[in-house]
């Protein structure tokens, strides 16, 4: 069995508000890269990671990411486009782990819960199930519906496929000029389920300034519990 890790870190800090990768900021003395990608390096499920990202951080997170273990390849413009740049680089591999590199707090449980039900089904992806009301509007956004909270899951990542099953959806997407902005919609155009896998709400995404204090409390936290 040979898995490969793919973490997307080729997003800008235009939400951050800043001039710089947002990967770069730190949560408690370590950068959002550094964590996130460690999660992977870390397990012996894993085999190669690849880190995509922009050109102009190649250099910063080359420095940051010495091990041999992780291979550089540079972004597309879409989601869908970095995602194609890596599978490119990937000889052969029994499962590629796409996982979000904004998304730090990702723990080792739910990568291997995740891989575990992948492994069964061929696609999997983990998430949380939705806490608040969730409301259908109309253009007008006036109410329209209310789809049963018990049915409703966030997906987040890490979302994990067989890997010939995702380069078979790569094609099709391409075949049919449809770029997709998340992973399970690609293989789920293929006619394909995608299991969902219940993590937890502190696998949260660095997007806005407010996360990274959350994302420090979450970490000391569970440091404390160790």
């Amino acid at each position: 069995m040979f898995n490969v890790a793919v973490i997307l870190c080729a997003g800008s800090g235009t939400r951050m508000g800043i001039d710089k990768s947002k990967l770069l900021l730190e949560i408690n003395g370590k950068t959002v890269l550094e964590k996130s990608v460690e999660a992977f390096l870390d397990l012996p499920e894993i085999d190669e990671v690849i880190v995509v990202c922009r050109e102009c951080d190649l250099e910063a997170f080359s420095e940051l990411l010495p091990d041999e273990s992780v291979t550089f390849v540079i972004g597309g413009k879409t989601r869908q486009g970095s995602i194609s740049n890596a599978v490119e680089v990937i000889d052969e591999c029994d499962y590629i782990i796409i996982h979000d590199g904004a998304r730090p707090l990702v723990t080792q449980q739910t990568i291997l819960k995740t891989l575990d039900e992948a492994q069964l089904t061929k696609a999997a992806a983990t998430g949380v199930y939705v806490k608040d009301t969730i409301k259908i509007v109309d253009e007008d956004l006036n109410i329209v519906g209310t789809p049963n909270r018990k049915h409703l899951v966030s997906i987040q990542t890490p979302q994990i496929f067989d890997f010939a099953l995702y380069k078979q959806a790569l094609q099709r997407a391409r075949e049919n000029g449809k770029d997709y902005t998340d992973d399970c919609q690609l293989v789920e155009a293929l006619g394909m389920k995608v299991s969902a896998v219940i993590g937890d709400y502190e696998n949260i995404k660095i997007t806005t300034p407010g996360d990274i204090p959350l994302a420090e409390s979450i970490d000391k936290m569970r440091g404390e519990e160790l």
